[in-house]
């Protein structure tokens, strides 16, 4: 009995100095809170019952502004809202350039038919981006008419935005499109890859194996990150999957990290890594980037923070971000 009572109370010193040693409290993090704008300032919907097939610009909330995602308007709103990053989406075209537009196939949004990769740019400039938006089930389009040739390329985003930075989201899992937009960014004298991140699947997994000094998030190399730090992270220790890249964090899901909130940033920052407070995920369904959107879900996010927030709603954000926070 007496052995027994002798290893409990190793166990349970062991378990406090790991506690002590991973509190927060130790965690000296630099910088600012700093807020990235999901497609810029746009038009967002309801999550509910979201399938690969559904058209969301079919289903948005009663419309408060004019702006369309992923067009330069739209871009410099949420910068000059506050956003220190905007993400955007890129296809590449049969014309040898990336449009920036989120869906796979152009029908949803525009006036248009077909998969978004096989189309020219010159005939995506053609389209009206605000064709598709309805609040009320298709009784009224109230952006029709207002984003006609509004779909850019990546060059010119980069030329219209000098010294800003941007997520580069991959919308395919051609790992060839690595390869492709490395070599169109080499060719953009705007392209400065300091100002530049990447996500996305396969084709980001590549672009990691070409240029690691690139800041990459890929999905299977995020989960690896989680995954390595919660067994590893105790001591202090940070894998190398966990360098140099772009970590989101859900809200509901961030005590599994030693030394949350500051602590975590602190080690993160040390090597490279930029790490954003997302939205709960509800249990049982895939990991995923919900934005910090409301107010609730500010709240969430841990006082005196320094590192990002991702947000579908920079407009509501930006004014709750200037609060102080400490």
């Amino acid at each position: 009995m007496r052995k027994r009572w002798i290893v409990l109370c190793v166990l349970a010193l062991a378990i406090g100095g790991v506690l002590v040693f991973n509190a927060s409290l130790w965690g000296r993090p630099t910088g600012e809170l700093t807020l990235l704008a999901h497609r810029g300032v746009h038009h967002d919907f309801p999550s509910e019952g979201l399938t690969n097939e559904t058209c969301t610009a079919e289903r948005i909330y009663p419309p408060t502004h004019s702006f369309i995602e992923n067009t330069l308007p739209s871009m410099q709103a949420a910068f000059d809202l506050g956003a220190d990053m905007v993400e955007i989406d890129i296809h590449p075209t049969t014309d040898g350039e990336f449009a920036v537009f989120h869906d796979w196939g152009i029908g949803c949004r525009t006036e248009g038919e077909g998969v978004t990769r096989e189309q020219s740019m010159a005939y995506l400039r053609t389209l009206d981006a605000g064709y598709g938006y309805t609040a009320d089930g298709g009784q009224t389009f109230p952006l029709r008419g207002q984003g006609v040739g509004m779909i850019p390329s990546l060059r010119e985003v980069l030329a219209a935005f000098p010294g800003r930075r941007f997520l580069i989201n991959f919308k395919s899992n051609d790992r060839d499109e690595a390869d492709q937009v490395l070599a169109y960014l080499d060719a953009t004298p705007d392209a400065d890859f300091s100002r530049l991140a990447f996500y996305g699947a396969d084709p980001a997994d590549r672009l990691h194996q070409l240029r690691p000094d690139l800041r990459v998030l890929g999905r299977k190399r995020f989960m690896s990150c989680v995954k390595d730090y919660v067994l590893t992270g105790w001591y202090g220790h940070i894998a190398d999957v966990c360098r140099n890249t772009i970590i989101y964090v859900p809200s509901n899901f961030s005590w599994i990290l030693w030394g949350w909130p500051n602590l975590f940033l602190a080690r993160m920052q040390a090597v490279g890594t930029e790490v954003y407070v997302a939205d709960e995920t509800p249990l049982g369904e895939r990991l995923g980037i919900n934005g910090v959107d409301d107010e609730d879900a500010f709240a969430r996010v841990p006082r005196g923070w320094r590192g990002g927030i991702s947000t579908d709603r920079i407009e509501l954000i930006a004014p709750l971000a200037e609060r102080p926070t400490s």
